[in-house]
């Protein structure tokens, strides 16, 4: 039992030394690369938003309202002929 306690903690040991190398090199990176890449990646994510969202309008606006209307309008406009 002690030996494989040892093995873990050795093994447990490796890990952390790993992360916190990591940690370290990550943080005394000083290209900003990573800010650069999120920040392009939300402004497109925003401008796409905008198109789909001014496209919807416009396509329920000049398209779908006018003719549901009409449909409506027929619906309740029955003469019975």
């Amino acid at each position: 039992m002690k030996q494989l306690l040892k093995k873990i903690e050795n093994k447990g040991m490796y890990v952390g030394m790993y992360v916190k190398n990591r940690i370290q090199s990550v943080m005394q990176d000083k290209t900003g690369e990573n800010y650069v890449d999120v920040g392009v990646k939300i402004l497109i994510a925003v401008v796409i938003g905008a198109l789909l969202l001014a496209g919807l309008y416009a396509l329920f606006g000049d398209v779908v309202m006018p003719t549901l209307e009409k449909r409506i309008t027929e619906m309740f406009n029955y003469s019975g002929t």
